[in-house]
């Protein structure tokens, strides 16, 4: 009978069972164990198959290489220049001591001081701490993705065909699985939101509220393939508090709000994004600014202090740092959010660059491009560490409050803890972190002065 068809019916035929196929197995392994928040496992499998493969293919280039006498590119982990921690007066005093036949405190200008700050300036230069956290982290093994490791060439036919392998699973199997994952996950989250919008506020409406955006980002998770470890979830973040993480993908907010139940912070956006938030804030108490609202610090304050004073309220979930940092470091934490008062739940998040970059570079990707490169990596492996709550201290500024949450994010999650403010991955550094080193030099040689007067 079948052979009896014409071949556009026999292909529309086949068209329509695979798609049957798919949408039952999605279905099955993927949608309504997100609905209930279980995992088959596959995932985990899926992960050290990889994890094997890596392996031998990193073993292989290794071993050709030597055959080949090919240098091995290593990455530098923890930068290029050896530093101790020294103030400016003792690192002069040492320029000094070297070069000069005078008395170390003595208080004029010397011509030996000029050295000390040539010296930072080729240093900074060479080994920049800033910009190099907005380029993607290096490997030193080869995942398949050829964009993330500087070793692959053609060592063998064998590894070709790997990758290629690699390439058509990626695009022509986990791509079009991936899209229909999200497309499900981003459906029901408008609906789904939506329609619990239409109960009047009650237990009853908090509750749907939950489960729905709990279903939806567990469903965009497995989008991601993303395989999370959560730990000490007895530190998740309560109402009338704030959640605070450090920031390296716009994801962050989905890997978070799958295990937990926040209040989103952020601007009105149009478009598709703008039709989500419409849909969500009607179930949810999120709070959304106008362009013209976000620079107005006061009123953002505002609304954000009577968002927490509310402890029936979700914990609002925010970025200190302000944009996405390469997941190497923690950068300076916008001191706003440690201004009003709240308990501050510290959240750390580590993502595993092995299976792909979490990392958004915004000045070099597009949105589109971005979300394009994520669905095309094997898989996105990251831990969350939930910190125990923190709370400002009489004798702490906002600022030293937030320094303090910042070096327990960086120092759980195994970050460099760094003073810089990503705002320098568009703009210059201000005047005043050149100024207070003009200062520190003036203050060493007026206060020797003011010393020697003295005595």
């Amino acid at each position: 009978m079948f052979l009896l068809l014409p071949f556009d019916s026999l292909v529309v035929n086949l068209l329509g069972i695979s798609i049957t196929v798919l949408f039952t197995l999605l279905l099955v392994f993927i949608i309504v164990p997100a609905i209930f928040g279980v995992s088959f496992g596959i995932r985990k499998v899926y992960m050290k198959t990889l994890l094997k493969i890596f392996q031998w293919a990193t073993l292989r280039i290794e071993r050709g290489a030597k055959e080949k006498n090919h240098p091995l590119y290593k990455p530098y982990v923890n930068g290029i220049i050896a530093k101790e921690p020294t103030s400016l007066e003792e690192e002069i005093k040492e320029i000094r001591r070297s070069g000069s036949g005078k008395a170390l405190d003595t208080p004029e200008f010397e011509l030996s001081d000029i050295f000390y700050f040539c010296r930072k300036g080729i240093e900074t230069i060479m080994d920049d701490e800033v910009t190099k956290r907005f380029s993607a982290e290096e490997l030193e093994s080869w995942n398949l993705l050829s964009r993330t490791n500087y070793n692959f060439q053609y060592i063998s036919l064998r590894l070709t065909v790997l990758w290629g392998l690699g390439v058509l699973i990626r695009y022509c199997f986990l791509l079009p699985l991936r899209i229909a994952l999200a497309f499900t996950g981003i459906s029901l989250l408008v609906t789904g939101t939506t329609v619990v919008g239409y109960f009047p506020n009650g237990r009853c409406k908090d509750f749907l509220s939950k489960h729905v955006h709990l279903m939806c980002y567990r469903i965009c998770v497995r989008a991601l393939t993303a395989i999370i470890t959560y730990h000490d979830r007895e530190n998740r973040p309560r109402n009338g508090g704030i959640c605070v993480a450090n920031h390296t993908s716009p994801i962050d907010v989905i890997i978070l709000a799958s295990d937990g139940y926040y209040a989103m912070v952020g601007q009105i956006h149009g478009g598709l994004m703008g039709v989500i938030q419409r849909a969500m804030v009607k179930a949810c108490p999120h709070v959304w600014f106008e362009r013209s609202e976000v620079k107005d610090r006061h009123l953002v304050a505002r609304r954000l202090t009577e968002h927490v004073q509310d402890k029936s309220k979700l914990p609002i979930l925010i970025f200190p740092e302000g944009t996405c940092i390469n997941n190497t470091s923690v950068m300076m934490f916008k001191k706003g959010s440690f201004e009003i008062g709240a308990t501050v739940y510290p959240v750390a998040i580590k993502y595993d660059p092995q299976f792909g970059d979490a990392f958004w570079n915004s000045s070099k990707y597009g949105m589109v491009t971005y979300l394009l490169r994520m669905m095309t990596s094997w898989a996105i492996v990251c831990s969350v560490w939930y910190l125990p709550p923190m709370t400002r201290q009489p004798e702490e500024d906002a600022v030293q409050f937030a320094n303090r949450v910042k070096s327990a994010i960086a120092r759980q999650g195994g970050l460099v803890d760094l003073l810089w403010d990503g705002g320098l991955k568009r703009e210059k550094v201000k005047d005043a972190f050149k100024e207070e080193q003009q200062k520190l030099y003036s203050k060493m040689i007026v206060g020797n002065h003011e010393d020697r007067s003295r005595s």
